[in-house]
């Protein structure tokens, strides 16, 4: 009877003593499981894997098929007139232009996730202006004057000033900042974790 008690208590014992490290090693299972569901995420919504890092070890090194994750786009219309008069002769050109503005995420730069057992952090760079395509030229006024005519060069200025003017309109109505929180919502959409996940934006400026 005696060695029978001995014995429960020896692998009561080493029970008590395994427990800690069976418990560790299923939350490291749980947390690398995460990981391939946010890997396969990533690889859904972005088409690249990220670099990937369980309580601060690494885990998956990134790799990047592409360099750019476009989130949205968004149609800005922008107009601009020319005027110039020499020696009494005006010439004006005023055109109208529509451009799909697409917002995105430059993914030349690195993009990391820390899983932790107390949440989950991916850093990447702030969502930037990624192109810009016309859509539509229209010309609302082409006028010569007697003597001061329009020249190639005076159109093709006009042309090119209509996307730098989309551009701007684009950031001043905040769709940098619309593109961040649209890839927020497909990853809340997408993962669905005990942790809360934050995205941590690095770079200072949002668009150049």
């Amino acid at each position: 009877m005696t060695l029978i008690i001995a014995a429960v208590i020896v692998v009561i014992f080493l029970r008590l003593e395994s427990w800690p490290a069976r418990t560790a090693h299923q939350g490291t299972a749980e947390l690398e499981k995460l990981g391939k569901d946010l890997r396969a995420a990533f690889i859904d919504i972005a088409h690249l894997q990220p670099r990937i890092t369980i309580n601060s070890r690494v885990y998956m090194e990134q790799t990047t098929p592409v360099s750019e994750l476009v989130v949205l786009s968004r149609r800005i219309e922008v107009e601009h007139e020319f005027l110039h008069t020499w020696v009494g002769s005006s010439k004006r050109v005023k055109l109208h232009g529509t451009f799909a503005v697409k917002a995105g995420f430059d993914l030349r730069q690195n993009l990391s996730i820390d899983i932790r057992p107390n949440e989950i952090i991916v850093e990447l760079p702030h969502a930037q202006i990624l192109g810009i395509d016309p859509v539509q030229v229209d010309v609302l006024a082409f006028e010569n004057g007697f003597w001061n005519r329009i020249s190639g060069e005076d159109v093709q200025s006009e042309l090119s000033i209509l996307p730098q003017l989309a551009r701007e309109k684009a950031v001043e109505s905040g769709l940098p900042a619309e593109g961040e929180r649209a890839l927020q919502q497909q990853l809340d959409e997408r993962i669905h974790t005990p942790q809360p996940l934050r995205l941590i934006f690095k770079n200072e400026k949002k668009s150049e």
